[in-house]
């Protein structure tokens, strides 16, 4: 049996402890959703509050030029954004940018891919990948005439006419996490390029896309970066690419020479040509705050740290919580715990009242998701406390428990 008092020691001995206090968490409430929705950091207000009050209500328009107070000006945003972000992932500060939505983006990278394989016709991705992803990629295939292979086996489906391959790193239902360079090499070795959907990795995994030697990836900012919700998402794409790089929403803040006003586009250089709309500067500026919370801290201890809470949860669980399956690996295992029981959402719904706050995804899943600079050990310990009273005295079966809302 594993003493609370052990969590509490794990959480004195652990080096990242400090970077707790860079987010505002509510009193009485286990925060156990970071993989859906990081945690409110402390300096966001702030640097949101003068995004408006000063560089918007001051400065005027004047501040996409130069916003003051060291924050640059607007027009480079998504460009100094993304090199911040570039450091969490091991890529050059130059091949990633803060634009759109990770819909949007696996459109854009997508469409780039089959232009650069023109004689490729195929797009391949696994079958229970993100939904998002794979309507993006449908929706591609309408317009392109081009054809999207689903499979079980995505490697197994490669062939001579696969232009892409498109997988999600750590997988959002299971949490299980892929070999980026086996599988990258993979792709390679079939002469497709590879693009990675990082949403559920970035800000939670040591990564390296420059070693595996990635062609391309989008990630989420409102996860596991804490951009808050809705935050904009933002693209990678290898340097060597970029002279290539042909995607199709070709807006005006994407053209070389945007204020030029030209009647036709020309593409920017590098990562600007993935650009499209006018950049929102207020979720602009509240990602920035997130991707900040990540000042001097080892990725590689981010991911020691929530493995390790992951551990905690899985052998607390198989200790207390009889009939709970696991639906998610033992090793290879994102920052994240996914539980299966028959009437998962009624135990959601239950944990969730009693303040532990996970989610539901269906069928029969409850996922944990375990951000290392703000879950401590100790919180893990009175989550699964709570989650086996529940269990043993089947608080669940609670009519109001089985109530489907919009958001599970």
């Amino acid at each position: 049996m594993i003493a609370r008092d052990e969590a509490l020691a794990l959480d004195a001995a652990d080096p990242l402890a400090f970077a707790r206090a860079r987010f505002i968490l509510p009193p009485g409430v286990i925060y156990l959703d970071g993989n859906s929705l990081g945690a409110l950091p402390r300096r966001t207000a702030t640097r949101v509050t003068d995004t408006v009050t000063r560089e918007w209500g001051e400065r005027l328009i004047g501040s996409w030029n130069d916003a003051g107070a060291g924050n640059g000006g607007w027009i480079e945003a998504p460009a100094r954004v993304g090199a911040k972000i570039a450091r969490l992932i091991e890529a050059r500060g130059d091949e990633v940018i803060v634009t759109d939505s990770v819909s949007v983006n696996v459109f854009k990278l997508a469409a780039a891919a089959l232009a650069m394989n023109p004689r490729r016709r195929v797009i391949v991705t696994e079958s229970g990948n993100f939904p998002t992803d794979v309507y993006m990629l449908e929706g591609l295939c309408r317009l392109t005439g081009a054809t999207l292979r689903v499979a079980a086996d995505p490697l197994a489906a490669l062939d001579d006419d696969t232009a892409l391959l498109l997988l999600t790193q750590t997988h959002y239902h299971s949490g299980a996490v892929r070999d980026l360079a086996a599988t990258t090499a993979a792709a390679h070795a079939a002469g497709a390029l590879m693009c990675w959907d990082l949403s559920h990795s970035t800000g939670a995994l040591a990564i390296d896309l420059t070693a595996a030697n990635a062609d391309m990836a989008v990630g989420c900012g409102y996860k596991f970066l804490n951009g808050g919700p809705g935050a904009p998402a933002f693209a990678y794409v290898a340097r060597r690419h970029h002279d290539a790089l042909d995607q199709p929403l070709t807006g005006w803040m994407g053209h070389a020479a945007p204020f030029a006003f030209e009647g036709s586009y020309r593409p920017g250089g590098g990562m600007a040509r993935m650009l499209a709309g006018t950049p929102g500067m207020l979720g602009m500026a509240a990602l920035a705050s997130g991707v900040a919370t990540f000042d001097g801290i080892d990725m590689a201890a981010t991911q020691a740290k929530s493995t390790a809470l992951g551990d905690l949860l899985l052998d607390l669980v198989a200790e207390r919580c009889p009939g709970i399956d696991v639906a998610c690996p033992r090793t290879a295992r994102g920052a994240q715990v996914s539980l299966s029981h028959e009437h998962a959402y009624e135990i959601c719904q239950a944990l969730i009242e009693r303040g532990v706050v996970g989610d539901f995804r269906p069928p029969d899943v409850v996922r944990f998701g375990l951000p290392a600079l703000y879950t401590r050990f100790v919180d893990v310990w009175d989550a699964v406390d709570v989650l086996a009273g529940i269990v043993a005295h089947q608080a669940w079966r609670a009519a109001r428990f089985a109530m489907r809302r919009a958001v599970t």
